[in-house]
């Protein structure tokens, strides 16, 4: 009987928290205080609008939901930087912006609507340079977009002279990248750095000799899904 109390109090601090009460991201409460507001206006002017309201309300909160995630232990593995479905996987120049010529490989994540986007550092290092540009909002999902789109480019130095680029794009819906990083911090694996509302795509681009180990298609998970190794740092 006891065990059972045990059990169930358990249930309550631990599982219902994490798999039902989901911590939401700072930066979804404005939007959700705004949905709320607008939905209390709506069931002023009828029961069906306020219902509408409500589920949008819920559907915000559902968007800007921030999971525990278990980062693997691991220190040679680069994960997930987001949530989504691989898009491709190719060998390509790192961004323009950093004026670097030499071939890295390359993964684009496209989040739909309906994932977490919450990014994550997808290993320790130090911020080396941050360049954000402005641009048009084509669909994420096309390959266009990592030149084209809004994006945030990031620079991290994981070693001497050895670097990961990490690209925040956003997509059709999105217009707004939010990236809490500075130039020179250090940061761990796993560790949040920023969120893309409304539909957007991560690239991840990594240094030739590193191969991916995940193939377009695939579905991964920020700050837990293994996506490469790392032999010697």
């Amino acid at each position: 009987m006891n065990k059972d109390k045990i059990n169930i109090k358990n249930f309550f601090k631990n599982d219902f928290y994490n798999e039902i009460l989901v911590p939401i991201h700072k930066s979804g409460y404005p939007f959700i205080f705004i949905f709320f507001v607008f939905s209390l206006f709506l069931g002023a002017l009828s029961d069906f609008l306020g219902w509408i309201g409500l589920i949008l309300t819920a559907w915000c909160v559902y968007f800007f939901r921030d999971p525990i995630r278990v980062v693997p232990k691991d220190k040679n593995l680069i994960i997930s930087p987001a949530d989504g479905k691989v898009l491709k996987v190719s060998v390509e120049n790192p961004p323009e912006e950093f004026n670097s010529k030499s071939k890295l490989n390359k993964l684009s994540i496209f989040m739909n609507v309906f994932n977490v986007h919450v990014n994550r550092i997808p290993f320790s290092g130090r911020i080396s340079e941050l360049k954000y540009i402005p641009g048009t909002f084509f669909n994420a999902s096309l390959d266009k977009s990592s030149k084209e789109n809004e994006r945030m480019c990031i620079k991290l130095e994981i070693s001497k002279n050895k670097y990961i680029f990490l690209v925040q794009i956003a997509g059709l819906i999105a217009r707004r990248i939010k990236c809490d990083l500075e130039k020179n911090q250090k940061v761990e694996t796993g560790e949040k750095f920023g969120i893309i509302r409304f539909g957007s795509r991560v690239d991840i681009y990594v240094p030739e000799e590193i191969k991916f180990s995940v193939i377009e298609g695939q579905t991964l998970f920020g700050g837990e899904s293994i996506i490469a190794r790392i032999r010697d740092v």
